[in-house]
């Protein structure tokens, strides 16, 4: 019988386990939605919950459909967004005040999430958004997630 009690055993820990795996990954994405703006790698992320970098992609990307650098760039997309419809800022300096280092970068992965460059977008919603409720433009401008974009061949990021 005592074979029974270690299965169990192994059970609730491989359960706890799984559950301070979801506890620290919810950590990593609530730290990503508040430091957006803040140098973030996959490497110190995984470091600040105690897992691997390796372990936390694998895991991040179970959990939420898309890996850690993904979900960061979309956060950085949606905010940047909203820093073009006020209209006040270059899209250079959107660029960095979102966090991103690399114009080029900030650029590519815009147009892939909101289907337009940024200097474009921020052309249209100089006065596509006029007039209209702030909810309701929010709502309209959203970024597409990776998961519901459709697919366009290969992705190195």
């Amino acid at each position: 019988m005592s074979g029974g009690h270690g299965t169990i055993s192994q059970v609730d820990s491989t359960a706890d386990r799984h559950l301070g795996d979801l506890a620290r990954l919810r950590r990593v994405r609530d730290r990503i939605d508040r430091d957006y703006a803040q140098p973030l790698d996959v490497e110190a992320l995984a470091r600040g919950v105690h897992m691997s970098a390796g372990h936390l992609s694998r895991q991040f990307r179970l959990a939420y459909g898309e890996s850690p650098y993904s979900y960061l760039m979309t956060r950085r997309i949606e905010r940047a967004m909203a820093l073009l419809d006020r209209g006040d800022l270059s899209v250079t300096d959107v660029c960095f005040a979102v966090g991103c280092s690399s114009l080029g970068t900030f650029s590519t992965r815009f147009a892939e999430l909101v289907g337009m460059p940024p200097s474009a977008y921020r052309r249209r919603e100089a006065g596509a958004a006029a007039g209209m409720p702030s909810c309701l433009a929010k709502q309209v401008t959203r970024p597409i997630r990776n998961r519901e974009a459709p697919d366009t061949g290969p992705h190195l990021a």
